[in-house]
């Protein structure tokens, strides 16, 4: 018989949320600077760390952690895709990704993300929340 443990803060599993969809935001700005690529099949691992994340902070099963799940792979995609643009924006005016990214405006950024996101892309982003909302569930 399987010893039963009780549920851990919800603060805890916050936390732990917001870290891991910063940490694999940083892995996926990163490997998109070293390929001079998007990247978008990054938002699939995205999900299932978030997935993972969940699952460790022994959140309860159900729509709520289906749901936490995909606020965390949204916010690992958006926090990527804003960073990507940055850097590359900021390169050419000789600024640091963070710099940059402060300086980024909400509208440009969008205009950036259309620019460089084709089909492929959106469906690997796209594929990364499904899997996030099956994952986590």
């Amino acid at each position: 018989m399987r010893k039963r443990t009780a549920p851990a803060s919800p603060w805890f599993a916050t936390v732990l949320l917001v870290l891991g969809s910063a940490g694999c935001a940083a892995l996926w700005i990163m490997l998109a600077a070293a390929t001079a690529r998007q990247s978008s099949w990054m938002a699939v691992v995205a999900a299932l760390d978030a997935a993972l994340l969940l699952r460790m902070a022994r959140v309860s099963p159900g729509a709520a952690r289906a749901l936490w799940g995909v606020l965390a792979t949204a916010a690992a995609i958006v926090l990527a895709n804003w960073f990507i643009a940055a850097a590359q924006l900021g390169r050419m005016f000789g600024l640091l990704p963070w710099d940059s990214a402060l300086k980024l405006g909400a509208g440009h950024a969008w205009n950036l993300a259309q620019l460089a996101n084709d089909p492929v892309e959106l469906a690997w982003l796209g594929a990364g929340l499904a899997v996030a909302a099956v994952a986590s569930r």
